[in-house]
C-alpha cells in the first residue's frame, strides 16, 4: 500500500535526519567531518539500554540519559582530540584521521565490555498502541520519531536565527578568527557545538535502535555511511538540507524494497543521491563559493 510506505519511509528517513542534524552541525561550525559520530551514535544506544534495564527509567528519561552520555563524549572528544589539533592548525585530514582512531577506540571498548551480540530492549519499554486508518498502520514508535527529529529541526533553526548564540554560531561558521576579533568566544561555541551534536547522534542512536530493535557495537557504522551522503546531498553544513536530504535518503530506501527488492536497497539510494549530484555538485543547500577570512 502506498501511503504505509509513505508513513515507514518519514520515520525511517525522520532517523537519517537526526543523526545527520548533528553531523552537519559539527561540519558547519567546526569544518570538520568527525567520523568518530557513529561511533558515538552507538554509545548513545547502549546508555539508552543500560538506563532501562539497569536503572528501570521509562524510555523518555533513557532518551535524556542518551542525550547527556553522547554529548559529553562528544565534548571528551573535542577536548581531548579536536581542540589540540586546533591549536596546531592541523590539516583538515589529521582530524578525520584521529576521529576515526576513537571510533574504533570506542567500538573496541563497548565490544570488550558488552560482547559483540545484538540486544534489545524489553518488549514493555515502548507502549504498543498505534494509530490505524484502515490499511494505514502507524506505532508509538514512528510517531515519536517523526515527531522529535521535527521539534529539534525546528527548535534549530529558531535558536540559529533568532538568538545571540545562533549569531555567534554563524559568525564562527564563517569565520572564526574574525568572530574571535569582535569578542566571540570562538572555543566555548566549539565545545557546546561538540557536545550538542553528539547528543543529537546518541538521541538518533535509540530511536534507529527502537526502530530495528537491535542494539550492536558495530550499528553505528552503516549509518556514518548515510550520514556523510545525507549532508553531501543536503549540501555541507546546512541544517535544511540535512532534514531534506535524510528524508530523500529514507524513502528512496523504502520504495526501492517495496517496489525493487532489498537487495536493491542500497544500490538505488545511493544511485539515486549520484544523479542529483551530477547535476547539482555542491547539494540542495550547498553553496559554489567558498567562505574566505
Amino acid at each position: 500500500m502506498l501511503a504505509q510506505q509513505l508513513i515507514n519511509a518519514l520515520s525511517l528517513g525522520s532517523v537519517y535526519a537526526l543523526f545527520a542534524l548533528g553531523f552537519t552541525l559539527i561540519f558547519g561550525v567546526l569544518g570538520v567531518i568527525n567520523l568518530s559520530h557513529g561511533a558515538v551514535f552507538m554509545v548513545g544506544a547502549y546508555a539508552a539500554l543500560q538506563a532501562v534495564v539497569l536503572a528501570e527509567l521509562p524510555i523518555w528519561a533513557a532518551l535524556i540519559v542518551a542525550f547527556m552520555v553522547s554529548g559529553l563524549f562528544g565534548l571528551l572528544i573535542d577536548i581531548l582530540v579536536l581542540s589540540p589539533l586546533r591549536k596546531r592548525n592541523a590539516p583538515h585530514l589529521i582530524p578525520m584521521i584521529a576521529t576515526i582512531g576513537v571510533a574504533i577506540a570506542l567500538n573496541s571498548a563497548v565490544q570488550g565490555i558488552f560482547g559483540a551480540d545484538n540486544l534489545r530492549f524489553p518488549t514493555d519499554v515502548v507502549p504498543e498502541g498505534a494509530i490505524q486508518l484502515g490499511e494505514l498502520h502507524m506505532t508509538v514508535v514512528e510517531m515519536g520519531i517523526v515527531a522529535l527529529t521535527l521539534i529539534i529541526m525546528v527548535t534549530l533553526l529558531l535558536v540559529l536565527r533568532r538568538t545571540q548564540i545562533g549569531k555567534a554560531l554563524r559568525a564562527v561558521a564563517e569565520s572564526p578568527k574574525s568572530a574571535a576579533l569582535l569578542g566571540i568566544n570562538v572555543e566555548g561555541l566549539f565545545r557546546k557545538t561538540s557536545f550538542l551534536a553528539a547528543a543529537l547522534g546518541g538521541a538518533a542512536g535509540v530511536m534507529i535502535s527502537l526502530y530495528s530493535n537491535a542494539v550492536y557495537p558495530l550499528m553505528g557504522q552503516p549509518m556514518l555511511h548515510k550520514g556523510i551522503a545525507v549532508i553531501i546531498l543536503g549540501g555541507m553544513g546546512d541544517i535544511r538540507g540535512a532534514m531534506i536530504g535524510g528524508l530523500f535518503l529514507g524513502f528512496a530506501e523504502v520504495f526501492a524494497v517495496a517496489y525493487i527488492g532489498s537487495t536493491m536497497r542500497d544500490a538505488v539510494a545511493f544511485g539515486l543521491l549520484f544523479l542529483i549530484l551530477l547535476v547539482r555538485p555542491t547539494g540542495l543547500f550547498g553553496k559554489a563559493n567558498e567562505r574566505k577570512a
